[in-house]
């Protein structure tokens, strides 16, 4: 094709965005229909087989014998525990690592969690705290640990580099502090407490459900509707402004939502290790260029979760709780992705 013949630059501009927009909403489709997958694998099989028509007729609100207990008692409120807290995470995490243009920026790196951890431990062991009061400590907690985090940072202005240091030190202290309650702690807690060193949906009920539901609505609503400027602010703060992006706004709603839904979540299931480290950059390699990752990045997030819980009850030996399973599949990831960063300048893709 001559160049008098070739098609103008808008024309190429616009079939290129076309194409990715395709990309995008076949990726979606996808990913939700792979977790719609896992959902029915988790439900159908276990220890017994539960015929698909029994489970839908248990979904329908019927009462079916046998059925009923295993899949609406025990499967069903697990599985959307699973779900939701893997999305939060997802979500949560791969907002950090994008406002901060950096994949080591995850939630469960610069100590996050581990604030929530601690707070749900010491209100378990030493307040003798239960439900409710223990995930509005675990909330409270993140964001106070957010918040020290990001001022112990500042020096006129907040580098990606210096926040994730300040955070992986004060994620070893709060680990230590979590410890020494834990040596500490009555038998009677000792294992209540223990989940939220490793992150577990053992023994979910759907009342769980119903605060990281909500929780994903106002926080994850929060996060998808920044997810253009969260893109646009991947380009540098100095041609994010010149789109029109009011930095300091965006910073503070993204770092709020994605708080709030790391906490709440932890509250729920403790710090399930690396969901919130790998599903961004899962979901940024899959993404076509420029299109945004947070809801991709859920998806991931809750198929991580879904299936390591499923791989820890029925897959493996033995029965471990899935903060194991994703610990064991993060770990390896993060030192190659360490590498990766020192010898590259890699950024979330």
């Amino acid at each position: 094709m001559s160049p008098l013949s070739a098609p103008p630059l808008s024309a190429r501009l616009a079939a290129s965005r076309s194409a990715g927009l395709r990309h995008h909403r076949r990726l979606l489709t996808l990913l939700s229909l792979l977790l719609l997958a896992a959902a029915a694998l988790t439900l159908c099989l276990g220890q017994s087989v539960t015929p698909p028509a029994d489970v839908l007729r248990v979904l329908a609100g019927q009462s079916v014998p046998g059925a009923s207990f295993t899949v609406g008692t025990l499967r069903l409120p697990r599985l959307l525990l699973a779900a939701m807290a893997g999305m939060a995470f997802g979500l949560g995490g791969a907002s950090v690592q994008t406002l901060l243009r950096n994949p080591l920026a995850s939630p469960d790196i610069i100590g996050i969690t581990s604030g929530a951890a601690t707070a749900a431990v010491f209100g378990i062991v030493v307040l003798g705290l239960g439900g409710v009061p223990v995930q509005l400590l675990a909330v409270a907690a993140g964001l106070g640990v957010a918040a020290l985090v990001y001022l112990l940072s500042w020096r006129g202005g907040v580098a990606g580099a210096r926040l994730i240091l300040v955070g992986i030190g004060l994620s070893a202290m709060l680990q230590s502090a979590t410890a020494y309650i834990l040596l500490k702690a009555p038998a009677w807690s000792l294992q209540e407490a223990m989940r939220w060193l490793t992150g577990s949906v053992n023994g979910a009920q759907l009342a769980q459900a119903l605060p990281l539901l909500l929780a994903l609505l106002a926080f994850g609503a929060l996060l998808l509707s920044r997810s253009r400027d969260l893109e646009a602010m991947r380009l540098g703060d100095d041609a994010a402004a010149a789109l029109g992006v009011r930095l300091g706004r965006v910073r503070l709603l993204v770092t709020l939502g994605a708080v709030g839904l790391i906490s709440t979540a932890t509250a729920l299931t403790g710090p399930i290790s690396f969901v919130a480290f790998l599903a961004g950059p899962i979901a940024a390699r899959i993404c076509a260029p420029g299109r945004p990752v947070l809801l991709p990045a859920a998806l991931v997030g809750a198929l991580l979760v879904v299936l390591g819980d499923y791989a820890g009850q029925f897959l493996l030996p033995a029965r471990y709780p899935v903060g194991v399973v994703t610990g064991v599949l993060g770990a390896p990831y993060l030192i190659y992705l360490i590498t990766r960063v020192n010898r590259t300048g890699g950024g979330l893709a």
